[in-house]
């Protein structure tokens, strides 16, 4: 690299870490270093500081490599939410932020309403934001970042994905799965950067207190090439031409196959004070001694030489931000087969038909943890779209990051475990919340829950946290039978923005009727008639789910003529509909309401929000309190004919009083 290029490279970091601190610490005069006092200072600073200097340091490069030309697109991913305050400086400096808001313009008024936003700006906050340079993923779930990276540059072999990772991310279930799991992915570009500054928050991290050679050792026992380059040493331009030559031969050889690393070894916090995580200078209004210190602190990045006095760039900043591309991904828009024919030909055959068609576009992709065969799908083992790692964490960041980049994707788990999913998930959701253009949907298939599975791997409870969310992109399926199941699965992966819950029992056998299906798809519920009676209903029988639907088949009958009164059955097959105003259409206009859920009751209690005025009450998922069989385990819960009756006959009870 020529000393121009080093140049340019350590004008881009001084000017990322000088704003980042301005935000830190002021509101106000943000280039007048010499001339502040306590009115420019923020009374009560807030945000972190000590991943700043590392993170402008691989972002700086990453942009200038890529602006440079490297034969392939070079994406870097921000791995730490807490970096966002790096994010936002680059994104100021780059004019992306002024796009989001006109507030935040390229002069010194906008430089000076960014630094007082931060960190409560309305629609921004202070983490790292998905609409804003490297934000393809927000952050919020730690150390995702790693297995996001993989899926966004899964099948584009003209793409690499940098993911800048925390040496305390890499103490994560997720973060270290993923180093692995890489065998399991083939076509999948990523250079990770290891940020190793020592510090996982405020306490030592273990990567960080490794050698050299056993930090190297752990990469290359896991099948990765490692280089390690020491930063902020105060060797300057030297260290920026080391390390661009590190990062030139590492993207290389990755658009070439290898699995290469980078750690990034410095001091946390260093150029400022070290060590610390969160702002170091909490007291500028009553400390004089802070505030002198922060002079001395920004004028050590030499904001002249990189700023004139309305905040335009000069010299080698200007020439660095006409060079840098900082590699947003546009996602694809790829082609939607037509409709599969349901016809109930059983579990297998329906969800293999509809994955077949969808991948046929060469835009779906099949994520499960090593359970296709156990959920009765093992004719989709070996195919190229499928990938199998018995890590289900990992599997949803392959997942966002594939459908971040424009695919539809399908995680295929048991209920049991999907529940590690939950903090990714959330996360998602509020990551798609900013995001301008609706991304393919996020889609799970549980295919093994409580009801039929041992004692240890009964646990409905995802799907209970996600509707508590409240979020309307959460949609719920409860099929009442495999035809059902293949339309749910259809419209899930046709959707975008949303996140999809199929609840599909594999062994599933009983089929019904398919009059109402259209209705069911479009509506989330139907009256099934060929179980109810006509006219306004006394009881209506709810079900939502397979088990749900076959026990309030087999229970219709006999409440009906033992109590003589009308009775209506629904099903419901999104429970989201069970949250829609005119619920009172397919319930009646005054009949008591037995809900049959194979989820938590609680959750369905959530849904009706007490808006039914009228005697409810829910069947569900009852926690055993030792290992029983499944009969047994039905009627705890009173999920048999002779609880769904009991239930029914005591909500007419009240009735006849």
């Amino acid at each position: 690299m020529s000393v121009d290029f080093a140049h340019l490279a350590d004008a881009l970091w001084r000017a990322l870490t000088y704003l980042s601190v301005a935000q830190l610490h002021l509101r106000s005069n943000v280039l007048a270093v010499d001339c502040l006092d306590e009115s420019d200072v923020k009374p009560r600073p807030a945000g972190h500081w000590g991943t700043v200097p590392g993170t402008a340091w691989v972002l700086a490069h990453a942009g200038l490599t890529a602006g440079c030309g490297v034969g392939v697109q070079l994406v870097p991913i921000l791995g730490a939410g807490h970096a966002g305050v790096v994010q936002r400086a680059l994104a100021w400096m780059t004019g992306d932020i002024a796009k989001m808001d006109p507030r935040y313009g390229r002069d010194a008024d906008g430089l000076a309403a960014l630094a007082a936003a931060f960190p409560d700006g309305d629609a921004l906050g202070s983490e790292v934001h998905p609409e804003l340079p490297a934000g393809a993923y927000m952050g919020g779930w730690l150390g995702g970042a790693f297995a996001f990276a993989q899926g966004l540059a899964l099948d584009h072999p003209n793409r690499v994905v940098v993911p800048i990772i925390g040496d305390g991310e890499c103490e994560t279930p997720t973060a270290a799965a993923s180093w692995l799991a890489h065998r399991a992915l083939s076509g999948s570009r990523v250079l990770p950067v290891v940020h190793l500054n020592g510090h996982r928050m405020g306490g030592p991290s273990l990567l960080g207190g490794m050698s050299d050679e056993e930090v190297s050792a752990y990469a290359r026992g896991l099948g990765w090439e490692p280089v390690v380059v020491e930063v902020g040493t105060g060797a300057g331009l030297v260290e920026h031409a080391e390390f661009h030559r590190v990062l030139v031969a590492g993207v290389e050889a990755t658009a070439n196959g290898a699995q290469r690393v980078v750690f990034l070894r410095c001091v946390k916090g260093w150029s400022g004070p070290i060590g610390e995580h969160k702002t170091p200078l909490t007291n500028l209004t009553g400390d004089p001694c802070q505030l002198a210190a922060l002079r001395a602190w920004l004028s050590s990045y030499r904001p002249s030489e990189l700023f004139d006095a309305d905040a335009r760039p000069l010299g080698a900043l200007a020439s660095a931000l006409d060079l840098i591309d900082v590699g947003s991904v546009v996602p694809d828009t790829p082609p939607l087969p037509p409709s599969p024919a349901a016809a109930g030909r059983g579990f297998a055959t329906e969800v293999t038909a509809v994955l077949r068609a969808h991948a046929a576009t060469g835009h779906l992709k099949v994520f499960s943890p090593d359970e296709l065969r156990s959920n009765r799908l093992g004719d989709l083992q070996g195919e190229a779209w499928t990938h199998e790692v018995l890590a289900e964490e990992v599997l949803l960041g392959w997942a966002a990051g594939w459908t971040a980049a424009g695919h539809r994707g399908l995680i295929v788990s048991y209920e049991a475990f999907a529940s590690l999913l939950l903090t990714g998930l959330v996360g998602q959701l509020k990551q798609r919340r900013l995001i301008k253009h609706a991304l393919p949907s996020i889609n799970l298939l549980l295919t093994s829950y409580g009801w039929h599975n041992v004692y240890s791997h009964g646990d409905p409870s995802l799907i209970t946290a996600l509707l508590a969310t409240g979020d309307p992109a959460v949609r719920v399926f409860t099929p009442a039978d495999s035809g059902r199941v293949a339309v749910a699965l259809d419209e899930a992966l046709r959707s975008t923005g949303r996140v999809n819950v199929i609840v599909a029992g594999k062994h599933a056998t009983m089929t019904h009727p398919r009059e109402t299906i259209d209705e069911e798809r479009h509506c989330g519920l139907a009256v099934w008639h060929h179980l109810s009676d006509q006219g306004e209903p006394d009881l209506t029988l709810v079900c939502a789910g397979d088990l749900a639907a076959a026990v309030v088949t087999d229970a219709v009958a006999g409440i009906r003529s033992c109590s003589g009164f009308r009775i209506r059955v629904v099903n419901v097959h999104d429970l989201a509909a069970l949250a829609d105003p005119d619920l009172h259409h397919y319930l009646g206009s005054h009949a008591a309401v037995l809900i049959v859920t194979l989820g938590h009751a609680a959750a369905i209690w959530g849904l009706l929000g007490g808006r039914l005025n009228r005697d409810v009450d829910v069947i569900g998922w009852a926690e055993p309190s030792i290992p029983m069989p499944q009969e047994r385990l039905a009627a705890h819960a009173g999920f048999d004919v002779a609880g769904v009756t009991s239930a029914s006959e005591a909500l007419l009870a009240k009735r006849k009083r």
